[in-house]
């Protein structure tokens, strides 16, 4: 895609259609190219939190390409890199790997990036903590949102990039190891097994992930979609619980948001306690303490399923959106409260309006800026603004319209915008005094307006 001006130094980024990298993670995400798929094959031991690797990045180039750069962490060193089969020249400083081909590429040229690697795995530390490859007391998991993918390999760590995968990982013979997709084979070899997986659909690399731990596996349901949990047994009675209700869970917000939009959904439960549950393409992950045997997480539970509709399947271009993602969970938890016997979605909308108004916010929804954009307001008004439309639109135009959503962007990537052209269809009057007061606007509308 071509740069906005011939007068730009810079080379236009990949699938995002503003010429330039995401202004809340302006140190993420490479320009001129394009990676098309991701096939990692990596050995991992869980004693020493060693991780090998070689990444395949199978991609195309956009302009003429004498040098690129991909994202990846000082804390793995870069052993061997090749271009299309020739060595390649490389510096790694900072969280950029700079590599240089034996000659140019040139615009829409193909090139396979193949790149060894080794080293202990850390989480990056940001304005949201820590994120990305993450020891556990006995295994490990990743869990990337924003800028953690680059923890464990190189890539091009922006959300509009998205591609399919294919991840084989290697590790001690005693765990379970998941990743992304579908298990496409199994094979023990003496200490060690190897696990492969492939993930069909393209896959943004903040959910990219792997999970391994001393778990067992747990099927819930084999259709219509296939679920299944795994998780240390001491925890199964808990399970049993906490998530007694994950198949009807996935059956109801099925028939609210459409098709279910990957071959399985799995529940990930570590041994090891975990501030937040983190969504994966095709899994999410919960902690010990969310698998207590109160039911008390089941919010959460709702939460991270829906994501797999909204953020997974249907990502954002730009982290500016994330109440895309986060608005849309928030208000599956009320729809699945209501649905299950609980607080209808109009209660808990007020009761979070109530605690809004309290707390003003002097920033609009469609940019809460980098520091703010994972606070609690805004998965609340984006919840509410959702609730907002549905109110003015009336039941069988919102759910017809959230379908429509998911299966006009399937697995693609969307803007706000996109979601008030789209929504404009199901609607007889206009809606922009709507999305003025509750997206554009920082003042928080009296409950219910416009209307």
């Amino acid at each position: 895609m071509p740069g906005k001006s011939g007068k730009s130094s810079r080379q236009p980024v990949l699938g995002t259609p503003s010429d330039s990298v995401d202004p809340y993670l302006p140190d993420n995400g490479n320009l001129g190219f394009r990676i098309s798929r991701y096939d990692l094959d990596l050995e991992y031991k869980v004693a020493s939190n060693r991780l090998e690797g070689t990444a395949t990045l199978t991609a195309t180039s956009y302009v003429e390409l004498a040098r690129l750069s991909l994202d990846m962490a000082s804390t793995l060193k870069v052993g061997k890199v090749t271009v299309n089969d020739a060595r390649a020249r490389y510096s790694h400083r900072g969280r950029k790997l700079f590599i240089t081909p034996a000659s140019p590429v040139p615009p829409g040229g193909a090139m396979t990036i193949v790149i060894r690697y080794s080293g202990t795995p850390r989480p990056i530390r940001g304005p949201w903590g820590t994120v990305g490859w993450e020891e556990l007391t006995d295994g490990a998991l990743c869990a990337n949102q924003p800028n953690g993918a680059a923890s464990w390999f190189p890539c091009d760590d922006h959300p509009s990039a998205k591609a399919p995968y294919r991840i084989s990982i290697t590790t001690d013979s005693p765990y379970y190891a998941l990743a992304n997709g579908v298990l496409e084979s199994k094979r023990v070899r003496a200490a060690q097994t190897t696990w492969v997986y492939e993930q069909l659909e393209p896959m943004s690399t903040y959910l990219a992930s792997i999970q391994i731990g001393p778990y067992e596996n747990l099927r819930l349901a084999s259709k219509p979609v296939p679920v299944e949990a795994i998780l240390p047994s001491r925890l199964k009675e808990n399970f049993r619980i906490d998530f007694g209700r994950q198949v009807e869970m996935v059956e109801a917000f099925t028939e609210m948001f459409g098709p279910y939009p990957f071959a399985k959904y799995t529940v990930v439960v570590t041994d090891d306690p975990l501030e937040i549950p983190i969504e994966a393409q095709s899994f999410s992950t919960f902690g010990a303490n969310h698998c207590d045997g109160s039911r008390d997480a089941e919010r959460l539970i709702a939460h991270e399923l829906a994501h797999q509709w909204f953020g997974n399947s249907v990502t954002l271009q730009q982290w500016h959106d994330i109440w895309l993602h986060e608005g849309f969970a928030c208000y599956a938890e009320w729809l699945w409260s209501q649905r299950s016997g609980g607080r209808s979605a109009d209660e808990w909308a007020r009761h979070y309006y109530a605690k809004l108004a309290d707390n003003p916010v002097r920033v609009p929804l469609v940019d809460p800026g980098p520091r703010k954009m994972f606070d609690d307001w805004v998965y609340k008004r984006g919840a509410i603004t959702l609730h907002t439309l549905r109110l003015r639109i009336g039941d069988g135009n919102f759910f017809a319209l959230l379908h429509r959503w998911t299966d006009k962007y399937r697995y693609g990537t969307v803007t706000t915008e996109d979601f008030i052209a789209l929504a404009a269809n199901y609607s007889d009057t206009p809606l922009h005094d709507l999305w003025q007061s509750w997206l554009f606007s920082p003042e928080l509308p009296a409950f219910g307006e416009p209307s």
